[in-house]
């Protein structure tokens, strides 16, 4: 049941906005803050950015006129204000429909959406676009990028302020400084932000104004006076111009005030825990034992250092990981790409670096991989996380990592399944120097042999049969391992198939011998992957079949952008559950 709001009750679009007294505004920021918290601690979601950000964006829809006027939030996980005074409010107010509006903008819901945007750092490219069009076809309206939240430290950003101050035309950057990233700040660049915050803007040493831009500064930017007089100022300016608000993360909660890095992104029912005891047993994962490794192998070896593109939740880079991990761990912004090529370096120079990365994150790095890593063979070591078909939102899929980077010369993309095998990797990748080696990690519960692997993985794509048998062979690749083991358990049950079970370790390469010695007593080889399927492990095996009468199936996930779609419904979709697998091996045979 829809509950009365004060104010938002009367605000159907932003020109709504207009005739509000500052009581009002005030009283419409608590009730946005409100709808945030109870929808967000319901269905999870983005907290802290979107609670800084109400205030800033009440008094940019008061000010300017979207959608004539175009918006475009950086990453956008700042965008829950905009979408409840863009007509979208419904889906904060009504908790039967709390899942109706995705977490980012998105234009298909709204013409105050100019992108689908979930990666960082792509604002101001993305409005110096919309910029230069309006000039070429004669436009008159203001193009307003809104970045922060950790965004200006990608490669990209820097890249768009640069053309951006030399646009000489109507371009307006706001920069919300909230002194945060994902988790605490790291580089050059934040130092100055600090200076200008400390100086309220009046630091001679500005890097904004370095590059050129007219510069205003917000030292309140929860204070509608401040924000609306800076906003009128800089309205139809006909240059490039750059407003620097200072911000509090997670405004009007104080534990996500407090604790900004916890509450930048929460799981439901977050607000409601209650606090956990300090002698709790923590709960295995991999990234928990991801981080017990490396602090274990530095401890060991000093040339271990662990590196995080501003992502360090994803890998189980706690806090106190970080801490005792100490000069061994690099923090380097929201910046894949020269994090890719940092790590090479580091390897080039005698160090064992370990860089984790969250698989939709990684598709920014493509040219790092292949050039600064690979070309030069580097001995570096990247996890990759969270790879795998998913329900996630279009902007966070991470079932192309495979494709991506298994098509890359001189690099080792690992796969395991249990744990055993992910730490036996991780030693080799970092007691060798021949190769670049990537491991997908297993993004599933942990699974535990409890015996230590052997595995030679210096044999470079040479497979594991697990059980051997006849007619049907199932290549079950990391995540999927474990169904393939249930296909095999249903194919004797079903159609009394003994089939041969291998565990191929290898995403990039084919066990050439292996696949040829199963022609003399098998018909057919399924593959089996978390992931797209063009381009991927699967096509490689069919390739090395296509002119012998050996039949292949590969199952994974086709190439297509999807946007929370159930996981269930994309198993069905794919064909990834065991019933649906039988009935196309049946087919096939």
């Amino acid at each position: 049941m829809e509950k009365t709001l004060m104010v938002l009750d009367k605000i159907n679009t932003p020109e709504d906005l207009r005739g509000l007294s500052a009581e009002e505004m005030n009283l419409l920021s608590a009730e946005i803050r409100d709808l945030i918290l109870k929808k967000v601690n319901t269905t999870g979601g983005h907290l802290g950015p979107n609670l800084g950000m109400v205030e800033a964006t009440i008094a940019l829809h008061r000010v300017f006129n979207s959608p004539v006027d175009k918006f475009v939030f950086d990453v956008s996980h700042q965008c829950y204000p905009h979408k409840i005074l863009t007509g979208r409010k419904e889906g904060f107010t009504n908790p039967a429909k709390y899942h109706t509006y995705t977490g980012y903008t998105a234009p298909e819901e709204s013409a105050h959406d100019l992108f689908k945007v979930g990666h960082t750092s792509t604002s101001v490219s993305l409005a110096c676009g919309l910029a230069k069009a309006r000039d070429l076809i004669g436009g008159k309206e203001n193009v307003v990028a809104i970045i922060g939240d950790g965004s200006l430290t990608g490669g990209e950003a820097l890249e768009g302020l640069n053309n951006a101050a030399v646009l000489g035309s109507n371009i307006i950057i706001v920069v919300n400084d909230n002194d945060m990233s994902i988790a605490e700040n790291h580089g050059g660049l934040y130092s100055n932000l600090k200076l200008l915050r400390d100086t309220k803007g009046q630091a001679e040493n500005n890097f904004f104004k370095t590059l050129g831009f007219d510069y205003y500064y917000i030292d309140n930017g929860h204070d509608f006076n401040e924000l609306i007089s800076v906003f009128d100022r800089v309205k139809d300016a006909d240059h490039p111009v750059l407003v620097h608000m200072h911000t509090i993360k997670g405004k009007g909660l104080h534990e996500a005030e407090v604790d900004k890095e916890h509450y930048h992104w929460i799981v439901p029912g977050e607000l409601d825990k209650k606090p956990v005891a300090v002698n709790a047993i923590r709960k295995e994962s991999y990234e928990s034992i991801t981080a017990d490794y490396i602090l274990d192998r530095a401890s060991k070896d000093s040339s271990i250092i662990a590196i995080s593109p501003a992502t360090p939740g994803v890998s189980g880079f706690t806090p106190e990981f970080r801490k005792k991990l100490g000069k061994n761990y690099v923090d380097v912004g929201i910046a894949e790409e020269h994090a890719v090529a940092f790590a090479s370096g580091l390897a080039k120079g005698g160090a064992k670096p370990m860089l984790a990365v969250m698989s939709s994150f990684i598709q920014r790095t493509y040219d790092q991989l292949s050039q600064d890593l690979a070309l030069n063979n580097a001995p570096a070591t990247i996890l990759i996380f969270w790879g795998g078909i998913t329900g996630m939102d279009a902007t966070h899929l991470s079932k192309y990592d495979i494709p991506l980077i298994c098509n890359i010369p001189n690099v080792v993309y690992l796969a395991p399944v249990n744990k055993e095998e992910y730490i036996s990797m991780m030693d080799w990748a970092n007691s060798q120097s021949a190769h670049s080696v990537v491991i997908r990690v297993p993004f599933t519960q942990v699974i535990s042999t409890g015996e230590k692997d052997t595995t030679d993985y210096s044999k470079i794509n040479k497979y594991q049969v697990v059980e051997s048998g006849s007619e049907v062979a199932i290549l079950g690749l990391g995540n999927f391992f474990h169904l393939g083991v249930k296909v095999k358990d249903a194919l004797k049950a079903n159609l009394g198939i003994s089939a041969t079970l291998i565990n191929p370790h290898f995403i990039s390469g084919v066990d050439e011998e292996l696949m040829e010695s199963l022609k003399a007593n098998h018909k057919l080889v399924i593959t089996l992957e978390d992931g797209a399927l063009e381009g991927g492990f699967g096509e490689k095996i069919a390739s090395y079949f296509g002119n012998s009468d050996m039949k292949v199936l590969n199952f994974g996930a086709r190439k297509e952008f999807t946007d929370r779609v159930p996981l269930e419904e994309l198993y069905q979709r794919y064909h990834l559950t065991p019933e649906l697998i039988i009935d196309d091996i049946k087919n096939c045979l």
